[in-house]
């Protein structure tokens, strides 16, 4: 990546950590200014436009910019919180199935230190697609990874829930 790429990342950066000093439309304002200084059609800034909208509760608009940086090819990490962020903002706007397909795809794609989200949300899908014994067992399969004990029995209630 050059030097600019570098500065704009920066400054994008620094936009999100003062994302509560700013007004919804404000804060998704100055990321718009900030992705048309990119190229059209840039997988990063249609990344973090999609993001923008996201946060601030513009879902649909989000959808769009989401789809178009996965169609345009990011790296794998934002490829990846592309997705767990595309599938929530779908679980948002009622699309909890397909939510569900996307996070199933992306836990079987591979894995990362973002396994636990990917979890994470696809519960929060299942839940909305009214599988809450499968979401429970889900999440309940996540937590036992990290119990310091109790580990066994609770990742076996856990596959008890989904059987």
């Amino acid at each position: 990546m050059n030097e600019s790429a570098d500065a704009w990342e920066a400054r994008v950066a620094a936009l999100w950590d003062a994302y509560d000093d700013h007004e919804p439309d404000a804060f998704v304002a100055a990321m718009r200014a900030l992705a048309a200084e990119r190229p059209a059609g840039d997988a990063v800034a249609e990344f973090e436009l999609a993001g923008a909208y996201d946060a601030t509760g513009y879902e649909a608009e989000a959808e769009a910019h989401y789809r178009s940086a996965l169609g345009t090819g990011l790296d794998s990490s934002r490829r990846r919180q592309a997705t767990i962020q595309l599938a929530s903002t779908l679980r948002n706007l009622g699309r909890a199935a397909e939510s569900v397909a996307l996070l199933r795809a992306e836990r079987d794609a591979g894995s990362d230190e973002l396994d636990d989200a990917v979890a994470g949300f696809l519960a929060l899908s299942l839940v909305d697609s009214g599988r809450e014994r499968e979401a429970v067992g889900l999440a309940l399969s996540v937590v036992a990874k990290h119990l310091p004990q109790y580990q066994r029995s609770m990742a076996a209630y856990a596959r008890d829930l989904v059987e």
